[in-house]
């Protein structure tokens, strides 16, 4: 029942550890979705003869009969199912529908059953991003960024990149399509929607900058660095991190070091580091450092790179400390998370759905960007044990999939929604002939998207248009 293809429009990094979070995502995702049309379907006495987390052509990895119901882990992680008695489904059993209706099989139901039945997987991921969400609160908290505290405004990842579209290091977003920004973590978020114009304070002024409709599109064609985020808040040429073997190390450089200049060439923040240490590959540099109210000169050397060995500040809660930004942290009770967990996975739905529009608008370019399991893994933390994000995440992609399954597609859930939708204001029940070329057509179309989808992950075919 219902294909649960996983079709999602979202750099490895530790490669074993998020392929291991990711699997551990989409096996609780698929397992409760497809316990959805499981317990409605046995609820109206329908008999299940499958139930499996993902596909098992040829051969399953596990498999066990209980009851009516054989259980099974296939070897094809690209869903789940469960396979319903007499309903013309991704099995495509033919045999099995030529025979006459029996009172245990799906397609003897009534409409309204039927129509639960369909809707069980989708309803059960929107319950369950409901609760992650609440519980992800009532454990962690909420932290928040105001943008007005950003001292620094931020900086770009890939400055030559933003200055196209003339941004610049220091800007602080504050609207975006003339909706204020309250929160830094809406940037990213509200950025990959914009129609028309994001609003900077730059240098104590306020200002309008237009925006092309291809934005997603070229970011996505001229992408050229920056294995991180977009950008980040901008802060000092301080170091935050230098390991004991590092070169930078071996030079003279510390934790806390202030590095002011570098060969005479004043420097303040860490992205004009970046910039000068990027114009002076595989060269020896002088450091002026900054150390308890002294000064020091190191000498030190760019690498191929751009870089000297040394990590500057990133952690949030170092920069809350540092006075750059303020970090805001809302702890919740159990009851307040609730309707909190609920209002925020509705509020990253809204925007997943703004994004999907994106995507679907070949104007924008935002399908260069259309990612498949490679894509979907980046996501996942690449530090073992930061449930957090992990159950964010999670949460996230549930909400993704009861929409994604709630497109009226045939071979998807939407699809077998729309259909009985019809026959319930129409009275007439579309024929088997019908239904069958119907999901024969759609799942040609979703396997077709997966194999884009992940051929952009690899190979970037969307690009090269």
């Amino acid at each position: 029942m219902g294909a649960n293809t996983m079709l999602l429009a979202i750099n490895w990094g530790t490669v074993g550890i998020q392929v291991f979070y990711l699997i551990l995502s989409l096996s609780i995702l698929v397992i409760l979705h497809e316990f959805g049309h499981y317990i409605t379907a046995r609820w109206f006495g329908c008999r299940v003869e499958k139930f499996y987390l993902f596909f098992n052509p040829w051969f399953s990895i596990f498999k066990k009969k209980i009851g009516e119901t054989e259980y099974g882990v296939g070897w094809l992680p690209l869903g789940g199912y469960v396979k319903i008695s007499g309903m013309i489904d991704e099995s495509m059993d033919k045999d099995a529908m030529k025979l006459p209706p029996q009172p245990y099989e799906f397609r003897s139901k009534p409409a309204w059953q039927r129509l639960i039945i369909m809707l069980g997987g989708i309803i059960v991921n929107v319950l369950l991003a409901f609760t992650i969400y609440a519980m992800v609160l009532f454990v962690w908290g909420e932290k928040k960024v105001p943008v007005s505290s950003l001292k620094y405004g931020i900086s770009f990842s890939d400055s030559s990149l933003m200055s196209e579209f003339n941004f610049k290091n220091g800007d602080n977003i504050i609207a975006i399509d003339g909706k204020p920004i309250e929160d830094y973590g809406d940037i990213l978020k509200e950025l990959v929607l914009v129609n028309h114009t994001v609003t900077v304070i730059r240098n104590g002024l306020r200002m309008d900058i237009n925006m092309p409709v291809d934005l997603i599109g070229q970011l996505v064609e001229k992408k050229k660095s920056s294995g991180g985020n977009l950008f980040m808040p901008r802060v000092p040429a301080i170091v935050s991190e230098v390991p004991d073997t590092a070169a930078a190390y071996k030079a003279g450089l510390r934790v806390q070091d202030h590095i002011i200049a570098v060969d005479s060439t004043p420097v303040v923040f860490m992205d004009e580091l970046k910039s000068y240490l990027g114009k002076h590959k595989n060269q020896s540099v002088n450091l002026i450092v900054e150390r308890k109210n002294t000064q020091d000169t190191l000498h030190a050397f760019s690498r191929a790179d751009g870089t000297i060995g040394f990590l500057g500040i990133v952690d949030f809660d170092q920069m809350d400390s540092l006075h750059i930004l303020k970090l805001e942290k809302k702890k919740y009770g159990f009851f307040a998370a609730i309707p909190a967990g609920v209002s925020g996975s509705l509020g990253d739905l809204k925007n997943y759905v703004g994004q999907f529009k994106k995507i679907a608008s070949p104007k924008t370019g935002a399908y260069k960007g259309l990612g498949g399991f490679k894509t979907i893994g980046s996501v996942f933390p690449t530090q073992w044990g930061d449930w957090e994000t992990f159950w964010r995440i999670t949460a996230f992609l549930s909400m993704i999939l009861a929409f994604m399954n709630l497109l009226p597609i045939p071979a998807l859930d939407g699809g077998h929604v729309l259909f009985t939708l019809v026959e319930m204001i129409t009275g007439r029940k579309p024929s088997d002939k019908f239904l069958e070329y119907a999901q024969i057509v759609g799942m040609v179309f979703l396997l077709g998207l997966m194999l884009f989808a992940n051929g952009n992950d690899w190979f970037g075919w969307g690009r090269n248009h």
